[in-house]
């Protein structure tokens, strides 16, 4: 057994070691893939905003329209350039947060989980939790099987009465349920973003954030520089006072202590 899990941990540290040095592809790919997507979101707001702000309080009922509006277009264009750039993604991600919350919340959530409607109630993601009985798991299967019914009405039509093979050549024809499907994936992704960040190499902030740390860094002792001191030749050394010799007594001085 010991062996067995020696070996296993010898490939495990090795193979994500090597990974860990990749742990930027990951956040660069996700910010890849929602940069274009809140770009455009932004620029059909901007050349729209009227039609926009005037959706928001007509359609939505949100109280200041045209603030709102500002909100969500600069939010998606502004965020969308940071994504793609890798500057400020964890900041920029809190506020595209909060717009696919209000998206979800305000215009997809009373048309259920699914953004295009699934037609074939087999294959439906649905499908397992229907089976343990899920109230809105089985009602989305009936919506399926509904869809299903329609849309093959309409193959039906288009095969009796039009072009079918020049309208279907660029794609099959689907139902859009415009459900909170999408907002809510995109949700989870800048969540993902919002704890792994821009991702390392491939991100502005990397590189700032080194340079900041670097530069923030206190500096050691060897690094300081020390102040120049001139030299004025070279100091005086004091000699050290010479001890006198013991004083030896004469002779005479001797003889008279004797005969003391």
């Amino acid at each position: 057994m010991r062996a067995i899990l020696g070996a296993y941990y010898f490939l495990h540290n090795g193979f994500f070691t090597l990974l860990g040095k990749l742990d930027g592809v990951a956040p660069f790919l996700i910010r890849l893939y929602l940069a274009p997507i809140m770009l455009a979101a932004g620029l059909y707001k901007l050349q729209h905003f009227d039609a926009t702000a005037m959706w928001l309080a007509q359609g939505l009922n949100l109280p200041y329209p045209e603030l709102m509006a500002y909100l969500v277009t600069y939010t998606e264009l502004i965020g969308g350039f940071l994504l793609l750039f890798g500057l400020a993604v964890r900041w920029v991600s809190i506020p595209l947060m909060v717009v696919m919350v209000v998206a979800a919340t305000t215009v997809h959530w009373d048309n259920g989980w699914f953004a295009i409607a699934p037609s074939n109630p087999i294959t439906s993601t649905a499908k397992p939790l229907a089976d343990i009985g899920v109230p809105m798991a089985r009602a989305s299967i009936e919506n399926s099987i509904g869809i299903g019914e329609r849309l093959a009405r309409a193959d039906g039509l288009l095969n009796d009465y039009g072009h079918y093979g020049w309208l279907t050549e660029k794609g099959n024809f689907a139902v859009l349920n415009n459900g909170i499907e999408f907002a809510a994936t995109y949700f989870i992704m800048l969540l993902s973003l919002l704890f792994s960040g821009a991702g390392r190499y491939l991100s502005l902030d990397y590189f700032i954030d080194r340079s900041a740390r670097q530069y923030l860094k206190p500096k050691t002792v060897a690094s300081k520089v020390e102040p120049d001191i001139e030299t004025k030749g070279e100091p005086e050394v004091t000699p050290e006072p010479e001890l006198e010799a013991p004083v030896k007594p004469s002779e005479k001085q001797v003889v008279t202590v004797a005969n003391e």
